[in-house]
């Protein structure tokens, strides 16, 4: 990836749902102006969930998902419906592509009635209008509940009526919200911590470093970047208080020192959970780490697929600190990639999640609600660290209602009102 392409996190993820041969790849490349997709007569040349990263006007920069047949049949057809069905999970908006000759069944209810649950915008598109005019005028409507716009994606006729059905059904808060734009002002200096040690790729920073150091730049403040053995130096050479200091979470205990008490100061694990997540139910989630106890199970999960290090952090280094913690030896199971979380997820006490910068934020959002579903806390990596190293407090200072969580014991119906407070943000 480079520092100028939009990383695939923060790309509006729409996906086409439909049966075999409804002319969802057609529309893909309708939409697109580009021959994207593969486009066959043949049922089923879909067979498995594809993401292409692209640019549809007005939209800005998207990620199209192109899903198999829902009507697909056999042990391996009833397989791809069901990823077909969990691309939901990632989906800030769906649209579900008939063909008018068949009309609507249980496949296009059972995509409706899921995306609902979860809160998905779905928007229905009636194609193959060249070939059956009439399917335009039927109320279609009134048979699912949602928006439809007819369309014919061999002749791209009705192409930007759907684009602009795409705009008026986006959701509103889909954006992410800014990362530290909100905590600082424009002229302050912003420290950023940035350990340099193996686990860094060579010869460049990692994703969340650099989309700091952007959202930093576009807020008018000025980003100085130190290793952790350099804070205490910097800090004094600055001749100014910093706006805010930012550390790598592996050097907590160190950045937490050299840094005055008076200056506001946080982690990039941190600042992701709220951007890509919330916050105050991960925060939540720290405080679980004290009901743990000898044999219990733990869930380490992550987003992407990388190669472990020798002293991997959620490997590693995090499961040794949770052992010392609680005085005796814990069960733990590793996940990666996306998608939803394990359907067993009752069978842990604690789940153990990354920074989650390879996902979007309603892919997280969702596995934040699978845990909460299942009564089981959710953590990411950063509060974690900061949780077991003692200097949550310290990193939460930014974050007055994350403090709260912190520090009482809310009940139910106060919690749910801060999380929507911090949602909301």
């Amino acid at each position: 990836m480079t520092l100028n392409a939009t990383p695939k996190g923060e790309r509006l993820h729409i996906a086409l749902f439909g049966r075999r041969n409804a002319g969802k790849s057609s529309l893909i490349n309708a939409l697109t102006g580009q021959e994207v997709a593969i486009v066959s007569e043949v049922p089923g040349t879909t067979t498995d969930p594809v993401a292409k990263a692209m640019e549809l006007l007005p939209l800005g920069p998207v990620m199209i998902i192109d899903t198999a047949g829902l009507d697909d049949v056999g042990p391996l057809g009833e397989l791809r419906v069901q990823r077909s069905l969990a691309v939901l999970s990632k989906t800030d908006l769906a649209l579900l592509v008939i063909d008018p000759v068949r009309g609507i069944g249980q496949c296009e209810q059972e995509v409706v009635k899921r995306a609902g649950e979860i809160g998905v915008p779905v928007v229905g598109v009636i194609n193959k209008i060249d070939l059956y005019p009439e399917a335009a005028s039927r109320p279609w409507q009134q048979e699912l509940g949602i928006p439809f716009v007819a369309v014919s994606a061999l002749l791209r006729w009705g192409i930007d009526r759907l684009k602009m059905a795409l705009v008026r059904h986006v959701p509103k808060d889909w954006a992410l919200p800014t990362i530290v734009g909100d905590l600082i002002q424009p002229g302050d200096v912003v420290v950023l911590v940035i350990p340099i040690d193996k686990a860094a790729p060579r010869g460049r920073l990692i994703l969340p470093q650099q989309q700091v150091i952007r959202d930093v730049l576009e807020h008018d403040a000025v980003a100085v970047m130190v290793k952790e053995r350099e804070l205490k130096h910097a800090l004094g050479a600055l001749g100014v208080k910093p706006g805010l200091v930012v550390t790598d979470a592996s050097a907590y205990l160190k950045a937490a020192a050299d840094t005055p008490p008076d200056v506001p100061f946080t982690s990039f694990s941190i600042l992701f959970a709220r951007y890509k997540g919330d916050l105050l139910t991960l925060v939540e989630g720290a405080k679980a780490v004290k009901s743990l106890k000898p044999g219990d199970r733990v869930l380490i999960a992550e987003a992407c697929t990388h190669h472990p290090i020798q002293d991997d952090i959620g490997r590693v280094k995090i499961p040794r600190w949770l052992r010392q913690t609680v005085g005796g030896d814990l069960l733990f199971d590793v996940i990666s990639g996306s998608g939803p979380l394990p359907e067993n997820l009752a069978d842990y006490k604690l789940v153990v999640h990354c920074g989650a910068c390879m996902l979007n934020r309603r892919e997280m959002l969702y596995r934040l609600l699978q845990a909460r579903e299942a009564g089981v806390p959710i953590v990411n990596y950063g509060v974690l660290m900061a949780y077991l190293h003692g200097v949550l407090k310290r990193a939460l200072s930014p974050f007055p209602q994350a403090l709260v969580v912190l520090e009482e014991r809310v009940d139910m119906e106060d919690e749910l009102a801060l999380l929507r407070q911090g949602r909301q943000k």
